[in-house]
């Protein structure tokens, strides 16, 4: 990959609480004053304040970079804390936007930050990115990811990736110009419900500081052009045996080049609406089931398709547990001569199983819309949930 130029202009020159706060920065002969006020200039945005937005946001104001945008429309639950180190117990029940921000400022007011109290889609991003020098893409899910890889294609701007799963992460520099984009890693979207989120499968919480801190080195050197950056290489951790391994990436001559933003949760097979139709009930309706169930009116089978932790944090009396994984692999036989209603944790995993139950010829299954979630929220709301 070529050498890179440095992605940002010097800014106005430090002030003397400048100098001090960022001396250790400025004693570095690669950095020094120049390379501190490139970062004084540089415009950032994150995406997501969570697991990875947390340390990436709180080491970028550390860094000294001048303008943080962050992107997120979630809020603070207990079930974040364990790694997303940004918010504390007091932001609970409050914005991720504002928690963060308020946290950025403790550690350095010199720093502006913007909130984007938004989800980001294919109608905001290219607006939201064109503000900023680079985008940093703390993301959880498929459908972003390619968006934002697209986005930043579209306007010729780098990309700073890093992704976690239980204790395994990945890091790369993606950027159009001069290397390869997220489309070139994964050409095409996984299956559905094959590969859980965080949410679903869990996260060893201190590897988002590992793998977090990454993101920001990549970042500070895309900034002030500095080093060897990841652009072509993807960096793999496994903090599990502590082991680092490094695989190389190149521009596919046969990937058409990104034109448009498309329908990303379309392409990904994620798409939040909520099913309708005969092969869909409400939690409302689940909860009639039940009732009728345990006086004898009705008889149906209730599939809990989630991961043994998952049951163990909660699950709906009376449902059977039955990875997914079993089912869509033929190993789990289920009753065909009876009633069968599945659901996981909000719904693209027991819409998969349906569609694969009815692949394999059954006709009598229905999926629950939302979820364990939805359950929780709507009828029992003294389960705890994650």
């Amino acid at each position: 990959m070529p050498v890179l130029a440095p992605l940002v202009e010097p800014g106005e020159e430090l002030t003397a609480t400048e100098r001090e706060r960022y001396s250790r920065h400025i004693l570095i002969p690669d950095i020094g004053m120049i390379g501190q006020r490139r970062l004084k200039n540089a415009r950032v945005l994150v995406i997501g304040a969570g697991g990875l937005g947390s340390p990436v946001l709180l080491y970028l104001a550390a860094a000294g970079v001048g303008t943080l945008g962050i992107v997120d429309h979630d809020t603070v639950d207990l079930s974040n804390l364990q790694r997303q180190i940004i918010h504390g117990v007091a932001g609970l029940g409050q914005s991720k936007l504002q928690s963060a921000a308020a946290a950025v400022a403790e550690l350095n007011p010199l720093v502006t930050v913007h909130q984007h109290d938004a989800w980001l889609s294919a109608e905001n991003a290219l607006d939201l990115f064109a503000q900023y020098d680079l985008v940093v893409d703390g993301a959880d899910n498929f459908a972003t990811r390619y968006l934002v890889s697209d986005a930043a294609a579209l306007l010729g701007k780098p990309c700073v990736w890093g992704s976690i799963l239980r204790f395994d992460g990945q890091v790369s520099v993606f950027w159009n110009l001069h290397g390869p984009t997220y489309r070139d890693l994964y050409p095409e979207a996984p299956l559905a419900g094959s590969i859980p989120s965080c949410g679903e499968g869990g996260v060893f919480g201190m590897l988002c500081g590992t793998i977090g801190a990454m993101m920001v080195a990549e970042a500070v050197k895309l900034i002030t052009g500095v080093g060897r950056t990841l652009l072509g290489r993807v960096v793999l951790f496994s903090a599990l045996d502590t082991s680092w391994r490094e695989i190389g990436i190149a521009p596919d001559p046969a990937t058409k080049p990104v034109t448009e933003l498309i329908d990303y949760d379309l392409f990904c097979g994620t798409a939040s609406e909520p099913r309708r139709g005969d092969d869909a009930i409400s939690v409302q309706q689940l909860a009639a089931m039940l009732d009728a169930r345990k006086r004898g009116a009705l008889d149906f089978d209730l599939i809990d398709v989630r991961e043994p932790e998952e049951y163990a944090i909660v699950h709906i009396t009376g449902a059977l547990l039955v990875p997914q994984g079993g089912i869509r692999s033929g190993q789990a036989v289920l009753s065909r001569d009876r009633d069968i209603v599945v659901h996981c944790k909000a719904g693209p995993r027991s819409t998969a199983v349906l569609a694969e139950l009815q692949r394999q010829g059954y006709d009598r299954v229905r999926q629950v819309e939302g979820g364990i979630l939805a359950w929780v929220k709507q009828i029992e709301p003294e389960l705890s949930t994650y």
